[in-house]
């Protein structure tokens, strides 16, 4: 499923397309969807390209090509998610109240020494993807491999971080943070759009993103650019 941006920008593409023949330019695209840099739109056009929405035709200035659009049912679901912001910080920790354990459950899992983490869907460890928010799962994990605070899981997708240790697949436990110390492996928002799983290098007045796989570039940001949304504390694996 795409992302709204994602689905926005296909759309505003295959419009002027439609009508004057040409692609827009990134200013124009950058302008349409309300991004703050172009940086923002060439990552959408990636993410657009790789699951084979558009070809980019080379040798062309703004020469981009539609390959198909999404079907009726994507379209309805992001018609759906309209005013949906993609921060995982702002999500709903918490259980909704029909669903919250009481006193005699979490005291249980207390004495158990176990945790009740709620799974918020996917993070990208590679080309950053939208963070859904909203709970998809529970997972039970042990107190003494967590700590205290607030945890959150996130399944990882991608490959950019298996140098780390972290491959697709595996079960992120985060620590909900606004900050963390450079070399810690920490949730990323971009540009309050997409959220990414990288490791966090202070440089100066820059932020760069740095993958765990030589394949993978880099990603070097302002300071205003980036917001942490959590630190990486434990990894789950199912085999």
């Amino acid at each position: 499923m795409l992302t709204k941006k994602q689905h926005e920008l296909l759309i505003f593409i295959n419009d002027r397309i439609s009508q004057t023949g040409v692609s827009p330019s990134f200013d124009e695209m950058k302008e349409a969807l309300d991004l703050r840099s172009k940086s923002g739109i060439h990552r959408l056009i990636t993410a657009l390209e790789e699951r084979g929405f558009i070809r980019r035709l080379p040798h062309r200035a703004r020469a981009l090509e539609i390959v198909r659009m999404p079907d009726a049912a994507t379209q309805n679901a992001n018609s759906a998610a309209r005013g949906f912001q993609p921060s995982v910080v702002n999500a709903d920790f918490q259980r909704s109240r029909s669903a919250a354990p009481n006193k005699a459950a979490r005291q249980r899992e207390a004495q158990n020494g176990v945790v009740d983490l709620p799974v918020l869907g996917r993070i990208a460890a590679g080309t950053p993807i939208e963070a859904i928010q909203h709970e998809v799962d529970r997972f039970a994990a042990p107190e003494a491999l967590i700590g205290k605070g607030d945890h959150y899981v996130l399944e990882v997708q991608g490959e950019s971080m298996i140098n780390a240790g972290i491959q697709d697949g595996d079960y992120a436990v985060i620590k909900r943070c606004n900050d963390a110390e450079s070399g810690a492996i920490v949730v990323a928002l971009v540009d309050d759009e997409e959220a990414t799983l990288k490791r966090l290098r202070k440089k100066g007045a820059s932020i760069a993103l740095e993958a765990a796989n030589p394949a993978f570039e880099t990603r070097i940001y302002g300071p205003d650019r980036v917001a942490v949304q959590g630190k990486l504390v434990g990894l789950m694996r199912r085999y």
